[in-house]
């Protein structure tokens, strides 16, 4: 079971991915305690991103912000984010909704503030190909639409040979 958005786009072989859960909101949310908006961040404020995608899409709207690599767990984060460690930080939605953990959201962001990931909020499993058990059960709980998204938004990432680690977003409908 796998957070889409971290799978590489080229599977083991043998290693098929037959089944998506129904996808999360794939937006992303903007969070701190010194500011409502990215654009009312000061320059010179400092964001922790881990994310390449994320960093890109911050210094576009504001090369004088500070993007510093900004990694951990999501309670890590929020942790040193409270610390003053940084002045806000961007997590995705899916994952803090999950966790139950929305209420520490300044502001989600829509398509237009920062795109997403390519796969982001989706959950896929993994399987042996020739486990033709396992591809049974999984079969009723496949979300169709969100398997075709998710397959097309990767192949979209494969053609242009990226992975999580490249500043790539993407979204299917």
């Amino acid at each position: 079971v796998h957070s889409m958005k971290d799978v590489p786009t080229w599977l083991p072989e043998g290693i098929i991915l037959p089944c998506m859960l129904p996808r999360e909101d794939t937006r992303d949310v903007f969070i701190s305690y010194k500011a409502k908006t990215i654009e009312d961040l000061p320059d010179g404020s400092v964001i922790g991103s881990a994310s390449l995608r994320r960093q890109a899409q911050i210094l576009a709207k504001n090369p004088n912000l500070k993007v510093v690599n900004f990694r951990g767990n999501v309670q890590t984060r929020l942790r040193k984010l409270k610390e003053g460690q940084v002045d806000a930080t961007m997590l995705a939605y899916a994952g803090l909704a999950r966790m139950d953990m929305t209420e520490n959201v300044t502001k989600v962001l829509d398509w237009d503030e920062m795109l997403p990931a390519v796969a982001q909020g989706a959950i896929g499993i993994t399987v042996r190909a020739k486990d033709t058990k396992m591809l049974e059960l999984l079969a009723p709980l496949n979300h169709a639409e969100t398997k075709t998204c998710v397959d097309c938004e990767r192949a979209f990432l494969q053609k242009l040979d990226g992975s999580c680690r490249t500043p790539i977003a993407g979204q299917a409908r």
